[in-house]
């Protein structure tokens, strides 16, 4: 643990510390600047970032993120993705649900990628700056290539065909529908321009008139959206950008699906690796997170032996000799030391821009930090590894904005640790149930049929 007193977190901008620490104070995964949060993750550091570069360099990725319910899932995948923008890449992060986003109409994932895509210079959906600049490139290239500006309009339409031949092979409605953009852009059309941009992000119920402008029918589908990821990528490559990471989170929630729509979702997870493997998605790094159960039991993974056969990983192992190289990575999650570590980086953080931070530093101490971890652990019935969210979301909310604001709130004194159902997850609340509940019984355990 740190000593009290100005640390490396000095030299972080205002904004992206009050981004950091507003999210906490909501008990929230901050959306950025998750390297000053970072704990026991420089392991992974040297092979993530080569398989990084190496998407970089016309590759392509599928990686299994493994982890119980709080061990920092969402965490680890939005700061390899804060890792990818520096790289250059689009990211985009979406939540698999049976309802909003299910996994085996691959048209439906294709369509939220596009909603949630995101760069360093555009927060999502950033598909028509993209596009945009995708345009703007090929006129640039023309122009060097010698061409005039009477032949420009031509010489474009060349180079589009040229470089989405490969995707025109399985998606040639894509190609179309740009086409049809830039062509409502031309006449100065911006409302079949938006509307031919939305059929090319997925988007269902676009006007008839718009598609019929732009040469194309009907709704994307599910084998259209693989084509058409195929020349997203193609696009962003093009445009300046050195790939696409994308994450489907908290895929677990397949266990939970009607069993016919399960084996489709598996199958569709299966489909993706196999095509990522043979290399038809050049630029893409494909991250998937799930719990163990997810990918050990018999309503998962397991369930589609193809499927469980290239997510097979070693874990019998102590989890310091995992490989991060393999396919499937496992996330041990936090214990109370790291906890409590955690807990100091951020007192640090929110010290150097607190209006009295000596205080802060003297009266929220490293014991204090870690006595409170160790309250919030026992509260949730001693898993500490579910804890972070609301042990950080309790620093910061109830015990550092007090200390800072009021020059007589000592927190051994004044502050005692409440813990109300509303503000807990469910499985926080399963845990907290269970402190004062005692041991379940098999009667205990409700059972989907």
């Amino acid at each position: 643990m740190s000593t009290p007193g100005p640390t490396r977190t000095a030299q972080v901008s205002a904004a992206r510390r009050r981004t950091v620490i507003d999210a906490l104070r909501r008990g929230a995964v901050p959306e950025s600047g998750l390297d000053l949060l970072a704990t026991g993750l420089d392991r992974f550091e040297t092979a993530l970032d080569a398989e990084l570069d190496a998407v970089a360099s016309g590759g392509s990725v599928f990686k299994a993120v493994r982890g119980e319910y709080g061990s920092g899932k969402t965490f680890f995948t939005r700061w390899l993705g804060e890792r990818a923008k520096r790289r250059n890449f689009a990211v985009a992060e979406i939540q698999v649900s049976e309802n909003e986003t299910p996994l085996h109409r691959l048209e439906t994932v294709y369509r939220r990628l596009t909603e949630r895509l995101t760069t360093s210079s555009f927060p999502p959906s950033a598909l028509r700056p993209v596009v945009d600049a995708w345009f703007y490139a090929l006129e640039e290239d023309a122009l060097a290539a010698g061409a005039t500006e009477d032949e420009l309009p031509e010489e474009v339409e060349k180079l589009l065909a040229a470089r989405l031949a490969e995707v025109s092979r399985h998606a040639p409605s894509f190609a179309t529908a740009l086409r049809g953009y830039r062509s409502a852009l031309a006449a100065g059309d911006e409302a079949t321009a938006a509307a031919v941009l939305a059929w090319l992000g997925g988007q269902p119920h676009v006007a008839a008139a718009a598609r019929r402008s732009a040469g194309v029918r009907g709704d994307l589908d599910h084998f259209g959206a693989l084509g058409f990821l195929q020349g997203l990528l193609t696009v962003l490559r093009d445009s300046g950008h050195t790939g696409l990471f994308v994450v489907l989170d908290e895929v677990e929630t397949l266990q939970r699906v009607r069993s016919d729509a399960r084996d489709k979702a598996l199958n569709a997870l299966r489909q993706l690796i196999d095509e990522v493997h043979s290399g038809r998605f050049p630029g893409l790094y494909l991250v998937i997170t799930g719990t163990p159960a997810f990918y050990d039991g018999q309503q998962g993974v397991q369930r589609l032996a193809p499927l469980a056969q290239r997510l097979a990983t070693d874990f019998t192992t102590e989890p310091r000799f995992d490989n991060p190289r393999a396919v499937q990575i496992r996330l041990p999650g936090f214990g109370q030391e790291s906890l409590a570590g955690l807990g100091v980086t951020i007192r640090d953080l929110y010290a150097d821009a607190a209006e009295a931070p000596e205080r802060v530093w003297t009266v929220v101490d490293d014991a204090y930090v870690a006595d409170l971890a160790r309250a919030v652990g026992g509260a949730l019935g001693g898993k500490v590894g579910v804890a972070p969210r609301l042990f950080l979301k309790k620093l910061v909310g109830d015990v550092l904005d007090r200390v800072d604001q009021f020059d007589d709130f000592d927190p051994r004194q004044h502050y005692r640790l409440t813990v109300a159902r509303s503000e807990l997850t469910d499985v926080e609340r399963n845990l907290a149930a269970s402190v004062s509940a005692g041991p379940a019984t098999a009667d205990d355990v409700d059972l989907e049929l």
